[in-house]
């Protein structure tokens, strides 16, 4: 499409948000003629309705275009119906990448709040806990991209008898092992990749169940102690029922970072070696290899994936409303 033609839609989508000002402002104008009521309903009408317009024009016109795309071919010319999600559930390529995304979605977030529990719950208290925390926390800072490079270095392998750069294989010299070119071997390097977003995501886990931890009634604890209960069990049937809803939180936002894993393989691996994952290959699909229809089924298969999470997430938020009320 040459210059002129994006100007000739610029100037279009420039008219019709002039023409949308315009009725608003025709609309206010009539709600200060009409009654209170109906004037109240028309002055929310007015201001709801940028809002509105935005999501209708940015969230729920490109999903919809999306899912229509989805049962086309790669041009987006012809009608293929179900084909391209055939694909998806039969191409060996395309399952591996199923499987992948599913090892990280369980494994990540499992791991990150695991670990996350468990350091807050070892530095509860103790002196120098806000430095701990602090360094914990330093890899949130720190982009995926970021991390990713680093992490390359650590698994960086020269060859067998070369010198190695790369932390993990000069431990592996030391103890009278072989380096091993870890990125490329299956599925170890799909492991080592998670390594990277667990790493970067135990600080935000170690924050948030921190703060929870603090917010358990000391009462209900002393009171487990002094019925004979041990460390062992107040934490499992005190502690971690206690902060049950800070726990959701953390899995579920983990969970959701994790369907979005894009820079950490493609920074590391580009998806090489059976480490794809949904949102890397939906990428490669629609942008490099022109598979548009591909790509957009890919697309719709994550959304999928996170819609349960979020109505449970939703769910659980209304629960604990009526259970303080």
């Amino acid at each position: 499409m040459n210059i002129s033609a994006y100007l000739d839609r610029f100037g279009l989508l420039a008219v019709g948000l002039v023409a949308f000002a315009a009725v608003l402002l025709a609309l206010y104008g009539l709600a200060e003629l009409a009654s209170r009521r109906d004037r109240n309903r028309a002055v929310a009408f007015v201001f709801l309705a940028p809002a509105v317009l935005f999501l209708l024009i940015g969230l729920v016109y490109p999903a919809v275009r999306t899912v229509v795309m989805s049962f086309y071919d790669a041009k987006s010319e012809n009608f293929v119906g179900l084909d391209n999600y055939v694909w998806a559930v039969t191409d060996p390529d395309a399952l591996q990448i199923l499987v992948n995304t599913a090892m990280w979605i369980v494994i990540v977030p499992l791991l990150s709040t695991a670990l996350g529990l468990v350091y807050a719950v070892l530095i509860d208290g103790r002196a120098g806990e806000k430095v701990y925390k602090a360094l914990v926390f330093l890899p949130m800072g720190i982009s995926f991209v970021g991390a990713s490079i680093i992490w390359k270095f650590v698994y960086q392998y020269n060859g067998a008898g070369g010198e190695q750069i790369g932390l993990l294989n000069q431990v592996v010299v030391w103890l009278g092992g072989s380096p091993v070119n870890w990125l490329n071997e299956s599925p170890w390097n799909n492991l080592l990749l998670m390594v990277v977003l667990v790493w970067i995501e135990v600080g935000f886990a170690t924050v948030v169940l921190s703060a929870a931890l603090k917010g358990v009634p000391t009462e209900i604890v002393e009171a487990a102690r002094i019925d004979g209960a041990s460390p062992s069990e107040i934490f499992w049937n005190v502690t971690v029922p206690s902060i049950r809803s800070a726990i959701i939180v953390v899995a579920v936002t983990v969970f959701i970072a994790t369907l979005k894993l894009f820079d950490i393989v493609r920074a590391m691996t580009q998806g090489h070696h059976g480490t794809d994952v949904l949102a890397h290959n939906m990428v490669e699909q629609a942008f490099r290899l022109f598979e548009r229809g591909r790509g957009a089924t890919l697309a719709v298969l994550l959304f999928l994936l996170v819609v349960p999470v979020v109505i449970y997430q939703v769910r659980n938020m209304r629960r604990q409303e009526m259970e303080t009320r």
